[in-house]
């Protein structure tokens, strides 16, 4: 059994957000190491300094263990194993959790996080890429503040790709079995639609085809989202359902990919039909089409306590050679430190990881 059980390695995040601390508390839980071995990328104090604040407040009793390789981990429950790198030092942080309410950070992007943040990334690709590790997870990191370290990428998604040398990746964003993956993601919307071309749908095709066998769904049931109202009305608000999205579609039918519909679907209309099971992905044609419904969907603000009752929904990055799924938030910059945070997205992550990594073997 033990060797069954997939390595995955978790980045901390930026140091100053939420990763430490929801990394704690998911990490609490027996049932991640009953389903695999989780080790920790990032930064000992930092963690130190979040275990001090969750058991101020009552929400941890976990220790800690500081390895410099997977070799030294020993992935026992109540003691998280992490791999430091040494970046963040204790006198980094800012210390207010003596104070009898725990008080946020409040440094938002700085140099020093972007960084940190960034090689926690590196290491844990490195790590995967040379099969020490079975999966990655990544807790979220501030796009300016590695910006400000001087590494010019957009996220997550690109740095994977750039240091895996994969050329065809898309994201995927899901919650519970509601899926969606992107034709473009990380640019500006009017590129976005310059983007949508026939090869480059066709390749999320089957990239979303891919992604769902890799799940254990053995006859995908896809969509393809239109880029137009209405789909553009047979041209009347645009041509790109004609002339790349529809054409597309009919190469991917004659693959064999079950696309039931066989045309691209209205935008206003098909996540819903998803929602109701009537599709396992949707494939959609940019980043905001994407991630829209599927936040509305696990995201839930309670207003009348005025805070978050949920921020679930997994981001996975589809066409790498290794394993990888995110958190769908932002680093929680407002909050981050103070032990608020809250870990429903990086719990469906790990699971998600893990289920990727079980059906890989």
């Amino acid at each position: 059994m033990e060797n069954k059980r997939p390595i995955v390695g978790i980045t901390m995040g930026d140091p100053f957000g939420n990763g430490p601390e929801i990394t704690l508390t998911a990490l609490s839980d027996r049932e991640f190491y009953d389903r695999c071995r989780p080790i920790v990328i990032g930064d000992i104090a930092s963690m130190e300094y979040a275990l001090k604040v969750a058991k101020k407040r009552g929400t941890s009793d976990v220790s800690l263990r500081e390895v410099h390789s997977v070799d030294e981990a020993k992935f026992e429950y109540g003691t998280i194993d992490v791999y430091s790198l040494g970046i963040i030092k204790k006198e980094d942080i800012p210390d207010t959790s003596d104070l009898d309410d725990p008080q946020p950070f409040h440094l938002w992007a700085t140099e020093l996080g972007g960084e940190a943040a960034f090689q926690y990334v590196k290491k844990v690709i490195e790590l995967a890429m040379a099969k020490e590790i079975d999966a990655t997870v990544t807790n979220a990191l501030n796009k300016e503040g590695i910006h400000m370290a001087g590494h010019n990428f957009d996220g997550h998604t690109e740095i994977y790709a750039h240091y895996t040398n994969t050329e065809k990746y898309s994201m995927m964003l899901a919650h519970e079995d509601f899926r969606v993956v992107h034709v473009s993601t990380h640019c500006s919307l009017r590129e976005a639609c310059d983007r949508v071309k026939k090869d480059r749908v066709l390749d999320v095709i089957r990239i979303a085809d891919s992604a769902c066998r890799s799940l254990g769904i053995e006859d995908p049931r896809i969509a393809v989202a239109g880029l137009n109202p209405h789909c553009g009305e047979n041209g009347l608000f645009g041509t790109e359902e004609i002339e790349e999205i529809q054409p597309a579609i009919n190469e991917a039918l004659a693959e064999g990919i079950n696309i039931p519909d066989r045309a691209p679907l209205p935008p206003d209309s098909v996540f819903s039909k998803a929602l109701g099971g009537m599709y396992d992905i949707v494939v959609c044609m940019y980043h905001d089409q994407g991630h829209i419904p599927t936040k509305v969907i696990g995201f839930r603000y309670n207003r009348e306590l005025q805070k978050w009752d949920a921020v679930a929904g997994i981001n996975v990055t589809l066409g790498l050679p290794i394993i990888r799924a995110s958190v769908d938030h932002g680093t929680g910059m407002d909050i981050a430190g103070a032990g608020l945070a809250n870990d429903i997205s990086l719990r469906n992550s790990i699971d998600y990881a893990i289920r990727l990594a079980n059906n890989r073997q």
